[in-house]
């Protein structure tokens, strides 16, 4: 299954709120979900997709690697207990966490033991998260980029990530965006507000709006069943150039996520 461009995020969603927000998802017609084994919610997504009725074929899975499964001998028997939590034979996408340059086990022993996830049919394809650009080119020679789907990284419109996100064009790895509000921020700024305002859309459809526009995956999440069909309606809106414009000079390379031992020094956005 293609990257969809258009997911349910599910961070710091759990037990009944993730359940609900994943029931009213999918029934909205949401047809990707993002989950991880740090969100310790695995196992209600399973519940909420096996009680929806809809074929968990049809469903795009995205699961993370944690950091402690990072290792040869733990990352797959870890993926196949995400796979027994989530209620599947496979999912469509599995992601290195974080790289955690503070671990003591290295980019080629991890990049090594997912594509063998892959080659064994419990993923049927991986990628990064939170990758800079010296560890996808680390990543790139060990697996290839053909084998790298996606990099899952912090972008909005206050952290643009220039330079990495022309490095991965070049690749052909494709750029998923995540805290694509800034944590809400975004949605409070001036301009945003202002285009919202002007077209009769809501902050966050313009923001959405934008990174679609740009080519980027996003993964918004939502409790809330109106927030989430309203953000799903971004699709299917355009921004003019002038508008698009806009919201590119908002850049400020402000970045809202960098957990100390798991983040890497991160490339400048500019």
């Amino acid at each position: 299954m293609t990257l969809p461009k258009f997911g349910l995020g599910t961070f710091r969603l759990q037990g009944d709120t993730v359940i609900h927000s994943v029931t009213n998802a999918l029934d909205l017609g949401y047809r990707a979900i993002d989950t991880a084994q740090a969100y310790d919610n695995e196992e209600a997504i399973g519940v909420a997709i096996k009680n929806s009725g809809i074929s968990s074929d049809s469903i795009h899975l995205t699961t993370k690697i944690w950091v402690d499964n990072l290792s040869k001998e733990k990352l797959i028997p870890s993926l196949k207990a995400s796979l027994k939590k989530l209620g599947v034979a496979a999912v469509d996408l599995t992601l290195i966490h974080w790289p955690a340059p503070s671990s003591s086990v290295a980019v080629e022993e991890y990049m090594s033991a997912l594509l063998e996830a892959k080659t064994l049919g419990l993923t049927r394809k991986i990628g990064v998260s939170n990758f800079n650009i010296d560890l996808l080119e680390q990543a790139i020679a060990i697996v290839g980029a053909e084998n790298i789907e996606t990099n899952q990284i912090e972008l909005c419109p206050y952290l643009q990530n220039h330079r990495l996100v022309n490095f991965m064009k070049q690749q052909g790895i494709h750029v998923t965006s995540y805290m694509t509000l800034a944590y809400g921020k975004a949605l409070k700024d001036p301009i945003i507000q202002e285009i919202a305002n002007h077209n009769q859309q809501t902050p966050a459809q313009v923001i959405l709006s934008w990174a679609l526009a740009k080519g980027y995956a996003v993964i918004p999440s939502s409790t809330k069943r109106e927030n989430l069909a309203s953000n799903l309606a971004a699709q299917s809106i355009t921004l003019s150039d002038e508008q698009l414009l806009k919201i590119d000079q908002l850049d400020i390379n402000s970045r809202e996520v960098n957990p100390e031992g798991l983040a890497p020094i991160w490339d400048q956005s500019i």
